[in-house]
């Protein structure tokens, strides 16, 4: 008898102990935000089954007709540990047209971005006036002497009217504006007085349009920002357009080194206009053209599961095609970043003709259930079967909210 209450006790320590970690850990995985829709009870798909505590607070708010409605609630798990205390806001689920076609990008920044600062030869040796302001490389500068600037022309007229004076840098560094002083160079060639820096006022590539909304023909796609090749740095939108393309050729991807879907701009005339370029992707209007499937409702990230799925992405043309994946981790408290899944190309034709996940199949519309769940944002350059997706609902929040 005694070593049966001894058992008994050593059990239940055990599962005290694991009950313990387990709300340890999901008290600090767990967002403290969710979204539901209207009339339906939030569960979440995770290993344990924690679901929302019916009350007379949320029954009201999720059978609201106005949204959105928010209230707090307690997540409890298996229906009997609270673990943390969560606000849910109710929604109306959107229905979005996934997408799966390339389309290119164009985009003029909102003033310019160094990629390089330098020497300059002047007739006294060499010099480096930007870098003895203290600019760096992946600063934004917006205006020289209180004009603005949008391309290294507009840097160069204005300090050569100048005449060699020191001359007021407005610029933008890890979002905080910073006003500095810089005294140009004579080069000894008796040219115009020069800076010491190199920068870029645009960028372009290709990328995967995402999901389309019929009622305001509006789009998003890639799934992470456009990021400027030499800085890595996000690129600050100040126009840009979004062209046709056709897929001409495929770089399959090895372990180790990427691959990339190789295409062209097919029309001259742009389909769409960017007016976002955030963390989950860009933004914008686009045209009839787009909209090659059938709407289906959006996911919330609470109704995203591991298990089977399948994307559409374009590898031949501009015409999508529906491939085998798997959703191998789903990660709900990374809501600032495009890498809320772990996914593994399982289509025996994807990985032949690719080796998985490359360059070009960013914003690739992932489908589970009958539902838009997200999209493919990064390939893990050591596997190229597996890479990484974002929840479509932070896509999708995030460009109503700017």
């Amino acid at each position: 008898m005694k070593k049966f209450f001894k058992k008994i006790f050593c059990m239940t320590t055990a599962l005290c102990t694991l009950l313990t970690s387990a709300i340890l850990y999901y008290s600090q995985k767990l967002p403290d935000t969710f979204s539901c829709e209207h009339g339906k009870k939030l569960s979440l798909n995770t290993f344990l089954k924690i679901s929302a505590e019916p009350s007379e607070n949320l029954s009201s708010a999720l059978a609201a007709k106005t949204s959105p409605e928010t209230t707090t609630v307690t997540l409890s798990l298996m229906g009997l540990v609270p673990i943390k205390n969560v606000e849910i806001r109710t929604v109306e689920r959107p229905m979005l047209t996934p997408c799966g076609k390339p389309f290119g990008i164009k985009m003029m920044m909102d003033g310019v971005m160094v990629i390089k600062t330098g020497p300059v030869e002047t007739s006294d040796g060499m010099v480096s006036p930007a870098e003895d302001a203290g600019i760096q490389k992946g600063d934004i500068i917006t205006a020289v002497n209180d004009q603005r600037v949008y391309s290294n022309r507009d840097i160069e007229k204005l300090i050569s009217e100048g005449n060699g004076a020191a001359a007021a840098i407005e610029l933008i560094r890890d979002g905080k504006k910073k006003l500095v002083s810089i005294t140009p160079a004579l080069p000894s060639d008796d040219s115009s007085p020069k800076l010491g820096l190199w920068v870029r006022d645009s960028s372009s590539g290709i990328g995967t349009v995402t999901y389309c909304e019929r009622s305001s023909l509006t789009f998003g796609g890639l799934g992470h920002p456009v990021c400027d090749t030499d800085t890595g740095k996000t690129v600050p939108l100040f126009s840009g357009e979004i062209m046709d393309v056709s897929i001409s050729d495929i770089k399959k991807g090895v372990p180790g080194k990427p691959g990339e879907l190789r295409g062209f701009f097919s029309d001259n005339e742009p389909c769409g206009k960017l007016s976002l370029n955030n963390r989950y992707g860009v933004f914008g209007n686009i045209s009839d053209d787009f909209f090659n499937n059938e709407p289906v409702p959006m996911a919330l990230r609470h109704e995203v599961s591991t298990g089977d799925a399948f994307i559409y992405s374009t590898l031949c043309g501009d015409k999508p095609e529906a491939y085998d994946i798997e959703i191998k981790k789903i990660d709900y408290d990374d809501k600032d970043s495009s890498k809320n899944m772990i996914i593994k190309i399982v289509d025996p034709e994807l990985i032949e003709k690719t080796g998985g996940i490359v360059q070009g199949m960013s914003g690739s519309p992932i489908i589970q259930n009958g539902m838009l769940v997200g999209a493919v944002t990064h390939v893990f350059v050591n596997d190229p079967t597996t890479g990484y997706a974002v929840f479509c609902e932070n896509m999708y929040d995030m460009s109503r909210a700017s």
